[in-house]
């Protein structure tokens, strides 16, 4: 009996949003999509994606940055704070460099620029996927850093943090969006469901008793200050 691949069965359980208003460059995507044997939905704009998102669960959500009603970057930085593990990647017909790092600050995961090949945007819906399985399977890890949320532990090296638990919801939220900048809003909103105060230095506070815990002595430091923007994790 032939046996299903394991590549075409995970791509069978993975739910994704296209939030496009190019209506004949939606349905190219959609059709093309399911043809990897995902199942796929459509939004034409922002407002629609928004209330899609709020009613149902998705593995990826595909943005187009200027969706009538609501623009791109507007509803990242509205989804944000209540989806941080959503996996989103970004379609913009704009090459200039500022524009997809203003995306990628907003929440975005990857950026794709307009025209692209059909192929590389399968590839990078495939590493976007696989990056959010390992967060959903309990465990995250970057570098020698491993985060298990089911065990409430973190090791780097093999050897044991102790974290609060609003010291463990800000690596977590750090983790989850690791290698990319992650606001003092998104943390704020994350960690403690409120919205941020710039008077109050509670956000940073935090950070450096993570900071202190995870990189302590260790000559590679994972955690790094964004200035003005906020904080990130990564590895290299």
């Amino acid at each position: 009996m032939h046996k299903q691949p394991a590549e075409a069965r995970s791509n069978h359980q993975a739910r994704l949003l296209i939030a496009e208003d190019d209506l004949p460059l939606a349905n190219f995507l959609k059709r093309g999509l399911q043809a990897e044997r995902y199942t796929v939905d459509v939004a034409h704009d922002g407002a629609s994606a928004f209330e899609t998102l709020r009613r149902a669960q998705y593995d990826l959500l595909i943005l187009d940055l200027n969706p009538p009603n609501l623009d791109g970057l507007s509803l990242l930085k509205r989804l944000r704070p209540t989806t941080a593990g959503l996996p989103i990647l970004v379609l913009t017909g704009q090459s200039r460099v500022e524009d997809r790092v203003r995306a990628l600050d907003s929440g975005a995961d990857d950026c794709l620029v307009k025209p692209f090949s059909f192929h590389e945007l399968t590839a990078r819906t495939r590493a976007l996927l696989r990056r959010n399985q390992q967060a959903a399977s309990g465990t995250m890890q970057v570098g020698d850093l491993v985060l298990n949320r089911e065990e409430f532990r973190v090791e780097r090296g093999g050897k044991r943090i102790s974290l609060t638990a609003k010291e463990f919801l800000v690596l977590e939220c750090l983790m989850m969006n690791a290698r990319k900048t992650v606001s003092r809003s998104l943390l704020m909103e994350y960690v403690w469901k409120a919205p941020y105060d710039a008077s109050t230095n509670l956000v940073d506070v935090y950070v450096k008793y993570v900071r202190d815990k995870v990189d302590g002595n260790s000559p590679l430091k994972l955690l790094r200050t964004i200035r003005g923007i906020g904080y990130a994790i990564a590895d290299n």
